[in-house]
């Protein structure tokens, strides 16, 4: 970026004018640039199948599938013409690529979304998941596509090849943005946006590098260099370190789970194999699922494999380990087999028996009560009156229980208790209290009658969330009352 501000005796940067930028003909690269940057017909289409394949790779969780969306993706012109645009100074064309990469990105978005919402397909699946957490090495990939596809640009090498490296930095992460969109998946949204913020930013900054250094810009003054200096500077910092941090991150708990592993595996002897083992490091304290195959059952491995964890990651350890008694040699190693075939199962019904565990506990059941569609992800329990618990508090715990399973619905019925006065304030009803009517009337399936002054408005609300309700009465003063009524028997 700051060739220009070279003293030009530098026999480095005499070499690099005579030899490189005098054989670059930057009129017809801008041309070039110019017309692959702007919004058309083609670039429109080639976005919608290109995010349609990419979001139907994540969702079978096929890299060849996510591979085959990036060989058609047009994000390349725009996302260089913005790094031109940035080198030069050229307000028209960073306005022309900031416009086309905007509709695309809007119209990518909406399209996984509604492939998303249409599809039986609707889990996290693990090409998903890698899409959520960007660290450094994310960064750098964007920033090295970026290098390749303005050098080829430039040369005039650019290609479906050079494309490709553009459109890994890009399409999934948009892909997956409209993933959580649809299922309404907040971590995931995020997640995904900051990737592809990111990358997108990474990419425009390293192409105006590289336009930089080819000599596009040379007319503009040592002022305008050094700005663009600090600027380049100050963005990829800025991104590097939250990048970093979460690096550091991952580097740890890859650390931690060798630990894991190298400790549960030294609590046992011999022929012992440790057959599959999950772990989840966004729980509090870490928890630890794990199967040991094993000649001889060990009593107090888990406690004693936690205590010694702890000392070693800093961070309390909980471990549910299973062992299962195998002879040794072809024995074992089938059982090992046997096990392996059934991880996935087996990680699944744990999640099942989680999911019924702390919904019989908050609604005051027995398990058996708890109905759990594993194949759906879906659980259901009918909630028995608990002392002081209003339907604000099933709520709650109904939310609590569904933000600890994540990719599971789960609904909890509440008995049939008294609904909660709602306050309205210049015709808008207080949207907690409504939420909450709304919430149980989804639930216990019952008309929902609104007495008082304020009733209209309120009516007008539950009726537009799908939810019948009727003023019983207009009589009284303050918040306007909701109580069960029957539901209204047709006329024969």
């Amino acid at each position: 970026m700051t060739i220009t501000m070279l003293k030009p005796d530098n026999p480095v940067v005499a070499w690099w004018r005579a030899r490189v930028i005098a054989s670059v003909d930057h009129v017809e690269v801008v041309e070039k640039v110019r017309d692959e940057a702007g919004f058309t017909g083609r670039y429109a289409f080639m976005t919608l199948m290109s995010a349609g394949i990419a979001v139907l790779g994540l969702l079978l969780s096929s890299p060849a599938v996510v591979i085959g969306a990036m060989l058609i993706s047009p994000l390349m012109g725009p996302i260089i013409g913005l790094g031109f645009g940035l080198a030069t100074f050229d307000w028209d064309e960073i306005r022309s690529a900031c416009v086309s990469l905007a509709l695309g990105v809007v119209i990518a978005v909406l399209f996984t979304a509604l492939i998303v919402l249409v599809s039986p397909i609707q889990n996290v699946t693990p090409e998903i998941a890698a899409r959520t957490r960007p660290n450094l090495f994310d960064l750098l990939v964007a920033f090295f596509s970026a290098l390749a596809g303005a050098y080829a640009m430039i040369r005039g090498r650019a290609g479906t090849v050079v494309g490709v490296a553009i459109a890994t930095a890009l399409m999934p992460p948009i892909a997956v943005v409209g993933f959580g969109l649809a299922t309404w998946n907040w971590t995931v949204f995020a997640g995904s946006l900051l990737l592809f913020g990111t990358n997108l930013i990474t990419i425009a900054v390293a192409a105006a590098i590289v336009a930089r250094l080819y000599g596009f810009g040379s007319h503009l003054s040592p002022q305008h260099t050094m700005l663009q200096t600090i600027v380049v500077t100050a963005t990829l910092i800025a991104c590097a370190i939250p990048l970093g941090l979460v690096l550091v991150q991952l580097g740890w708990e890859a650390n931690a789970s060798r630990q894991i592993r190298e400790v549960i595996s030294a609590e046992f002897e011999g022929a012992a194999r440790l057959s599959q083992i999950d772990i989840d490091y966004q729980s509090d304290p870490v928890r630890v699922s794990a199967t040991v195959l094993t000649p001889d059952i060990r009593a107090d491995a888990d406690r004693r494999a936690a205590a010694t964890l702890k000392q070693l990651v800093g961070r309390t350890i909980a471990i549910e380990l299973e062992q299962i008694r195998v002879g040794t040699g072809a024995q074992a190693e089938a059982a090992q087999v046997a096990a392996a075939q059934a991880s996935s199962v087996s990680a699944a019904n744990r999640v099942a028996a989680r999911v019924q565990e702390q919904l019989a506990l908050i609604a005051g059941v027995d398990a058996d009560a708890v109905l759990i569609d594993r194949d759906n992800r879906r659980a259901v329990v009918n909630a028995v009156a608990l002392p002081g618990a209003n339907l604000a508090a099933y709520r709650a715990l109904e939310a609590r229980v569904a933000a600890s399973v994540q990719g599971w619905t789960v609904t909890l019925v509440p008995p049939v208790a008294a609904l909660p006065d709602v306050a309205v304030e210049e015709d808008k009803p207080d949207p907690e209290a409504l939420a909450t009517a709304i919430w149980a009337a989804q639930r216990i399936k019952l008309p929902i009658g609104v007495s008082g002054g304020d009733a209209e408005p309120i009516v007008a609300a539950l009726t537009d969330a799908g939810i019948p309700a009727r003023s019983v009465s207009t009589s009284g003063a303050g918040p306007a009352r909701l109580r069960w009524v029957a539901p209204e028997v047709a006329a024969p």
